[in-house]
């Protein structure tokens, strides 16, 4: 069962920047186009639904010490 075309999937390990340039730098000049028109399309699609339905004050947390629950109970891992 292969992805469709055009779906995106997601990977076990994401690729950065930096793994894209080399295959971007090798697109043909009307795929670079598309490319762009690809990701202003997805851009604005983003908008949209952050627009029509924007995070809620509760959806994030506001803890006083963000980091602290990463470094409870560490020492005990030794």
């Amino acid at each position: 069962m292969g992805a469709r075309p055009g779906k995106l999937v997601p990977m076990s390990q994401p690729l950065t920047a930096n793994d894209l340039l080399p295959l971007v730098a090798r697109l043909a000049p009307q795929e670079r186009e598309r490319l762009v028109r690809l990701m202003a399309v997805a851009a604005e699609r983003d908008a949209a639904v952050y627009r029509d339905a924007p995070p809620h004050q509760g959806e994030f947390s506001s803890d006083d010490d963000a980091l602290g629950w990463d470094a409870d109970g560490w020492e005990k891992h030794e």
